[in-house]
């Protein structure tokens, strides 16, 4: 019996593991698959790895989170290096799977890296160091496969996976009774992102913008995407701050989605969860001036941080960034959107052309196929 390890780190790589490991089962029921992740892989019925929940630093802070990171890394390192895997799937996080994938490649394991790092935002070089430690690489965006082939890094592009998991259209009526929203109302959809740290830093400004949009442009109603990697009750506090009645609702993102005329939001995956859906937003992000300016020497030619930007290839959804990420300038941003509806028709249109780059459902089951193609030996891969 084959031995599969996944390994992911966030939310989203949860989730897209989880949707992998499905596939994985459902065309070849007698792989055994492994992993690290979260409740949505142990739902699938992958076999977590005992005593590491996650290997993401992000929100662990302090020499008790320092050790804790360090002694979850140790143990996946050990486990590469001694336990019988005949391939190792990982999943985005390029940071600790870099690290990962160099030990299992001195291990002797076959690699396969799904939802690619994104190098040709930031460090290409490293391209290079993908060709030595990578067998297959798995892309989700358009544009990906040829940058990867041209660096002679053996890639398939699939597709993006959040199609996978998302209705072809929804119904918001529905969708607003289910939440309790009135079918009528002017909704505000709120996604401060899916880390502690972003959550602190993003939500008040968007409490304060929806604040200033209902003394300016009348009644409205806000709801709130929980994350399930915060803790609500921070969320709640910040709320009742605020003096802001917000809805909250818990695994359900498409939803908040659907249901809003328009969306606050964090950069993130989530901005294209938003434009796969097509409701019109505004992009925000926020990070304190170091670790920003890092950021800024890293990413070398591209402009934009919204992923449906980016596929676009244009920045047809406004970015508030740093110094632009201010209440003011995201109310005034979103009156527009509210208000100009040729705007807004704009928008939605480019939204569904993004839509289309995507690629079709199923991309989940095509990386499973590339997978166990890798499985296999190589001269039937040959």
């Amino acid at each position: 019996m084959s031995r599969v390890l996944i390994i992911t780190g966030e939310a989203s790589g949860d989730l897209h593991g989880a949707n992998l490991a499905k596939a994985l089962k459902a065309l070849a029921p007698d792989v055994s698959v492994i992993g690290v992740g979260g409740g949505r892989m142990r739902e699938a019925g992958v076999d977590l790895v005992p005593g590491i929940p996650q290997v993401d630093v992000i929100g662990m802070v302090g020499p008790t989170g320092v050790r804790a990171v360090a002694r979850r890394i140790l143990t996946l390192r050990r486990l590469l290096q001694r336990e019988p895997l005949d391939l190792v799937v990982l999943i985005d996080q390029p940071g600790l799977n870099f690290h990962f994938a160099r030990i299992a490649k001195r291990a002797g394991r076959r690699v396969v890296y799904y939802i690619a790092p994104q190098l040709w935002a930031w460090r290409p070089g490293r391209m290079r160091w993908m060709q030595r430690r990578v067998d297959h690489v798995v892309v989700i965006l358009p544009f990906e496969a040829e940058l990867y082939r041209r660096a002679g890094v053996p890639c398939t592009f699939v597709g993006h996976p959040l199609l996978d998991d998302m209705a072809p259209s929804y119904d918001r009526e529905q969708i607003r009774a289910a939440l309790g929203l009135p079918r009528d109302a002017r909704v505000i959809g709120l996604l401060p992102g899916s880390r502690p740290g972003e959550v602190q830093a993003m939500l008040p400004l968007m409490l304060e913008a929806v604040r200033l949009l209902q003394r300016d442009c009348g009644p409205l109603r806000a709801v709130l995407a929980v994350a399930e990697t915060v803790n609500e009750e921070d969320i709640k506090r910040l709320c009742v701050g605020a003096g802001l009645d917000v809805g909250l609702v818990t695994r359900d993102p498409n939803g908040v989605m659907a249901a809003s005329d328009l969306i606050l939001a964090a950069s993130g995956t989530a901005t294209l969860q938003a434009a796969i859906i097509g409701t019109p937003m505004v992009i925000v992000y926020k990070l304190p001036w170091i670790p920003y300016l890092l950021g800024r020497l890293l990413v070398r030619g591209v402009q934009s941080i919204g992923l449906a930007n980016i596929v676009a290839g244009r920045a047809f959804i406004p970015e508030l960034i740093q110094r632009q990420a201010t209440p003011v300038r995201l109310a005034a941003e979103a009156r527009r959107i509210l208000e100009d509806s040729p705007y807004q028709e704009a928008m939605r249109a480019e939204m569904a052309r993004v839509r289309t780059l995507l690629g079709t459902p199923g991309a989940s089951a095509r990386a499973a196929a590339v997978v166990l193609r890798q499985l296999r030996p190589a001269e039937a891969r040959a």
